[in-house]
């Protein structure tokens, strides 16, 4: 019989996070909290109540549901075990926005999130207001020793607040996508990028690095431990590739040349008709319009192409004579980069979420790497198990955030992952190769 031993998670035990050991004081999470929570209602600011029902596929939720299960996160995993006296809004909501815990009980079917007509938008608006109005009372009453407990709860919920974020904009453009009427969550005429630069090359010669979440500040389990990686010398492309770029990828049969893909990819692509990144739509003149959170768009050359699977982006780099970085190279270089990779260019003062030149927080960057753990990886213990770790399987990462990362939200150790045929997201690509 195999016998647990003292260093495995057992469900129940605190959640520990990498901050736990140097706790952020209330006065710090008191105002984050509600700067994080008060985000979320500015997303939706312009939408009505049937827009933020829309559930267009089963990967994809309603706005309603995100501010939901958001507020369900808080209830559950901070609320009910830490804040004395608590009770719950509706006990019939943990049934209803539990997303993926099987720990903590049965969950409405995913792909029936848009069948949830109750409870109301205005129903879950109040459902809101009393979790916020809870947590900030166990903010400013905690004990000491309530505190400890809960402070890494506390932080790992809004960074998951700010994940459904994301993911609340990703999954309305791919809702509104549909609409024949091509509506807009923001209105306007999108600004041009200008000229991108010319595609150069940098070289580094690494060697043996460090690779992982240093120590500062806030990581996620699966960003541990921080653990050395021999990385050989290759280059890497100053900017991302541009939808200038990738029009001439198309142009020359890019979807038509079975020898530049994946068997996977190229199947897929087939059955599902691909000729271009889902939101291309040719124009009368014979090139692209692109349909964005604001709407149809004339296609901006310099931006970033997004919006693409990592079939696709393994299929434009092999055309281009180069390959996906590994994830541990694209983290070496970024670590080597003078840009601050916490930042990211949300642009939520214009509110244009649109992909712009530069170096990180403009699409999310396909790697050649597959979504596992590090060595000596341990999950978090307790329910906030299942939120990392169990995804290892059949996926890729992503690094570098996107347009609709929320500020402060990435940060170079930072591991995204999706399955190779995503293309709802934010995701481009930046050419690698090998020295020369």
């Amino acid at each position: 019989m195999l016998r647990r031993t003292s260093k495995e998670p057992r469900l129940g035990r605190p959640i520990e996070l990498p901050l736990q050991a140097a706790l952020p004081p209330c006065e710090t999470l008191g105002p984050e909290f509600a700067r994080v929570r008060a985000l979320s209602a500015t997303l939706t600011e312009g939408l009505d109540a049937e827009d933020q029902a829309l559930q267009s596929m089963p990967d994809a939720s309603p706005t309603k549901w995100h501010l939901a299960h958001t507020s369900w996160f808080f209830e559950t995993l901070l609320l009910r075990p830490h804040a004395a006296g608590y009770h719950a809004h509706d006990a019939r909501y943990a049934l209803l926005f539990n997303s993926y815990y099987e720990a903590l009980g049965p969950r409405h079917p995913r792909p029936q999130r848009g069948m949830l007509s109750r409870p109301t938008l205005a129903e879950v608006w109040a459902y809101r207001r009393h979790v916020d109005a809870a947590v900030q009372h166990f903010i400013e009453c905690a004990s000491p020793a309530a505190w400890s407990a809960a402070a890494p709860i506390l932080a790992l919920g809004l960074q998951h607040e700010q994940q459904h974020q994301e993911l609340m904009l990703t999954d309305l453009l791919h809702a509104f996508s549909l609409n024949p009427l091509a509506p807009a969550w923001r209105g306007g005429v999108v600004p041009a990028s200008g000229t991108a630069e010319p595609l150069r090359w940098h070289g580094l010669d690494p060697g043996l690095v460090e690779i992982g979440h240093d120590g500062a500040g806030f990581a996620f389990d699966n960003e541990l431990p921080r653990h050395r990686v021999f990385v050989a010398p290759f280059e890497l492309a100053n900017r991302l590739v541009s939808n200038a770029d990738y029009r001439d990828f198309i142009d020359d049969g890019g979807y038509r040349r079975p020898a530049l893909w994946l068997s996977d990819g190229w199947a897929l692509a087939q059955a599902q008709g691909w000729h271009a990144p889902p939101y291309w739509q040719p124009d009368d003149d014979g090139g692209w319009r692109q349909f964005t959170l604001h709407g149809l768009q004339a296609i901006d050359p310099a931006a970033p192409v997004c919006h693409l699977s990592a079939y696709e982006a393994a299929a434009y780099a092999a055309w281009a004579g180069a390959r996906l970085p590994t994830e541990f190279e694209w983290e070496t270089a970024a670590r080597h980069s003078s840009t601050d990779a916490s930042m990211t260019r949300y642009q939520l003062d214009r509110m244009l979420p649109q992909p712009s030149p530069g170096l990180l927080g403009e699409a999310w960057q396909w790697t050649s790497s597959a979504y596992a753990p590090y060595p000596g990886f341990r999950p978090l213990a307790g329910p906030a198990a299942e939120y990392n770790g169990k995804f290892m399987v059949n996926q890729l990462v992503l690094r570098g955030g996107s347009c609709a990362t929320p500020p402060g939200h990435a940060r170079v150790s930072y591991r995204n992952f999706f399955p190779a045929a995503a293309r709802w997201q934010f995701s481009g690509l930046r050419l690698a190769r090998d020295a020369r």
